[in-house]
């Protein structure tokens, strides 16, 4: 159908029908989210080979989709943010001047769907009667997206009355064109609260709902109307007497992030009747509620996750929940037409990502960025929270890096300003096997680089005027799992066992677990930590729970030269408090010395 009814869609209409005389599309479909529409399209899929259906005895429902060898992956180079004043995008941006940039992208979008339909998609970030949720309108020519999209957002006719009702929405325009990666670009316009994405079927750049709008576009949203939008996973820990409290974590890629939401307790804490509920992987809105608290929802209702390295003992919760009704984008298959990927198990697959033979001389069977798409309810540790409107109560931000040395195994922000330090200096150090030099360290503010659709010195402003009600927020705490000892071998174990710090920070939350304070924050003893059934060797226990004050020094040092990059629009306050923690490191290296 080509028109919806007058009323408050008229921006809407106008809009469809002004991207329909752009890219000339054969046909043009409104998608209302039912699963007849849903499994028609599937239907066209499997029949022109988009969609490979998988072993409908293992995995009933479930669809192989292998992506242009070329377009496999977020293309950041290619991904700008266009505001009229270049320095509101800020240096952690790639910028483009917004008339410059729909000029370049009109002119690739025209004519660009002849012969193709054009599917217009209304969706809801968030649960759909939620006041934290915002909706969106993504138009594609990809039956791919629509597929992706109703598993990762609440689309169809619910979001399209709630458009309705409330007149607005963030309009996204994508089109996979001729998958040229020199005809590709992925366009935000904040001040318009538009995206327009061209070239690439890839999950990151075309399901403009997830990073571009959840993020990107969000963060500006956020900041107008005093929330947070955050690249951050929401877990539910709930103790023995049945209470559950909430922690939102952020993390770049690479430092476990999905396991950590869908941690399972170590057998000695589900003993004790421990259990741990996942709200969302990937994504967290936030905004204080009327008690003065943060309350957040997962504007997701799916994830789109990494499927190599995923297996039974990585991540058990997350593969239960791959066996039916699951998109697998980029991986390999079994002979028996299971997908298939590194990590998982010890079988020889007989197809590579591409669909050619699968040769290990040739690289690995499942692209490194290989994917699975999947509803959130099937995970095990599903909390129904997670639909819940009012959005659930934080009782602790977590930051955290990949740091072989120096950062210890977990420490608790003195209070909110510094722990918005500990969010901005965040980082994590390459590894041989990706960069050829270990050690190096990148920032990566709130795990937010490549996200954050504003300039991070706004975005540190804005964090830091929470800071108000400073009594209801919050602790802030930072944690490492990748401490190496020696021999080169990590010292923590991590997965399950990782529960043991969250335990200690919720008791800190409650003022029932001890602390020492240092220079750089509150770090617990090894003795303030449930050890129980762990062995942890004295190197261990003596580099975890340590601070290095000197190896401080140059770190706060390293952060006040990323901090300076971001000029006089950094907030005074954010320096101010790095120059209290450097002078406490060189008060007690003083009194040392002394």
């Amino acid at each position: 159908m080509s028109s919806r009814s007058p009323s408050r869609l008229t921006a809407l209409n106008d809009w469809v029908a002004s991207v329909a005389a752009l890219t000339q599309p054969e046909r043009i479909h409104w998608c209302d989210g039912s699963a007849a529409e849903d499994a028609a399209l599937k239907e066209a899929m499997l029949a022109d080979g988009t969609l490979l259906a998988l072993n409908p005895d293992t995995h009933p429902g479930c669809y192989l989709h292998r992506s242009h060898p070329g377009d496999v992956a977020r293309v950041e180079h290619l991904t700008f943010v266009c505001t009229t004043e270049r320095e509101d995008a800020g240096p952690n941006n790639h910028w483009m001047a917004p008339a410059e940039a729909h000029a370049k992208m009109d002119a690739l979008f025209a004519g660009c769907m002849k012969g193709r339909t054009m599917y217009v998609i209304p969706y809801c970030m968030g649960p759909i009667d939620s006041p934290l949720s915002r909706c969106g309108v993504e138009i594609t020519d990809s039956p791919y997206v629509v597929a992706n999209m109703r598993i990762m957002t609440r689309m169809g006719s619910a979001a399209l009355a709630r458009i309705e009702r409330e007149g607005h929405f963030v309009k996204g325009l994508h089109s996979t064109g001729e998958l040229d990666p020199e005809r590709r670009f992925i366009m935000h316009f904040p001040e318009e609260l538009t995206i327009k994405s061209y070239g690439s079927g890839y999950g990151g750049n075309a399901l403009l709902g997830k990073k571009c709008h959840a993020l990107r576009i969000a963060s500006v949203q956020a900041r107008r109307e005093g929330w947070l939008a955050e690249h951050m996973l929401i877990v539910g820990i709930e103790n023995p007497q049945g209470q559950t409290h909430y922690i939102a974590a952020a993390f770049p890629s690479a430092c476990g992030k999905t396991n950590l939401a869908m941690l399972i307790p170590p057998e000695g804490y589900r003993e004790k009747g421990w259990k741990v509920w996942t709200v969302g992987d990937d994504i967290c809105w936030m905004r204080p509620g009327a008690d003065g608290r943060l309350y957040a929802i997962n504007p997701e209702a799916g994830y789109f996750g990494v499927a190599p390295g995923t297996s039974a003992r990585s991540n058990p919760n997350a593969l239960a929940m791959l066996d039916r009704d699951a998109i697998f984008t980029n991986v390999g298959v079994t002979e028996d037409n299971q997908p298939w990927w590194e990590g998982l198990d010890d079988r020889v697959p007989v197809t590579d990502w591409k669909g050619q033979p699968y040769d290990p001389a040739k690289g690995p069977a499942a692209h490194p960025n290989a994917r699975f798409t999947v509803s959130a309810k099937q995970c095990p540790s599903y909390s129904p929270k997670a639909e819940d409107p009012r959005g659930v109560p934080i009782s602790a931000i977590v930051f955290g890096g990949r740091r072989a040395s120096l950062v210890p195994l977990v420490f608790e922000a003195r209070d909110w300003t510094h722990g918005v330090l500990v969010g901005a200096g965040m980082a994590s150090e390459t590894t041989a096997a990706a960069t050829g030099a270990v050690g190096v360290v990148r920032r990566d503010s709130m795990a937010m680089k490549p996200f954050c659709g504003y300039n991070f010195a706004d975005y540190f402003a804005h964090w830091l005027s929470f800071g108000a009600s400073a009594d209801k927020l919050p602790k802030i705490f930072h944690v490492n799992w990748f401490r190496k000892g020696s021999d080169g071998r990590f010292l923590w174990p991590g997965f399950g066992d990782n529960l043991r710090v969250l335990e200690w920070m919720l008791k800190r939350c409650e003022g029932k677990a001890g602390a020492v304070e240092t220079p750089v924050g509150l770090f617990p003893r090894p003795e303030d930590l449930d050890l129980e059934g762990l062995t942890l060797s004295e190197e261990a226990r003596q580099l975890l729970f340590a601070c290095d004050r000197e190896g401080w020094k140059a770190e706060m040092a390293s952060i006040g030269e990323y901090l300076a990059e971001f000029g006089p629009r950094l907030p005074a306050a954010l320096e101010a408090e790095r120059q209290r923690v450097v002078s406490a490191l060189e008060a007690e290296a003083a009194k040392a010395a002394a």
